[in-house]
């Protein structure tokens, strides 16, 4: 099973804000995720984009690789905080407030899919067996509850 990685360092976003977006490609195949990051309206989708298209691409020149895209899928994805660049916005009465510009270390990772092994089924089973329903039972009065009964 083939892995690979791609790192995007510095990305001009909150870790907060990335990871939101990540969360919506976590365990899919990469074209339906990259289909969801193209109609994801949020700014830090193009950057996921490009960087899934990175790890996609070194899937692609590690030896082992099957040449089938179509199996490769996000098996892992994060963003770590970067470094804040603190700068300075001038506040009323001489007074200054810090604003912090944060950065991100975006991550995604793709694995391959097991080659899927087809399953002969046997003559004789038509349908699997299914286990009966255990649902809730039912409640029944305690011995010796009385009922209410009008008289």
């Amino acid at each position: 099973m083939i892995q690979a990685h791609a790192t995007a360092r510095y990305v001009r976003t909150s870790a907060q804000k990335a990871g939101l977006v990540l969360e919506l490609i976590r365990g899919k195949d990469v074209n339906r995720a990259l289909a969801t990051l193209r109609f994801t309206k949020k700014s830090v989708a193009g950057d996921i984009a490009k960087l899934l298209r990175s790890a996609i691409a070194n899937a692609q020149q590690r030896d082992g690789f099957s040449g089938d895209v179509d199996r490769l899928f996000v098996s892992a994805c994060y963003a770590n905080q970067g470094p804040s660049q603190k700068r300075v916005r001038p506040a009323p009465m001489g007074r200054a407030f810090r604003v912090l510009k944060r950065t991100a270390h975006l991550t995604v990772q793709v694995s391959e899919r097991a080659e899927k092994m087809p399953v002969a089924a046997a003559a004789g089973d038509a349908a699997p067996t299914r286990r009966p329903r255990t649902g809730a039972k039912k409640k029944t009065a305690p011995v010796g509850a009385v009922k209410n009964v009008k008289k």
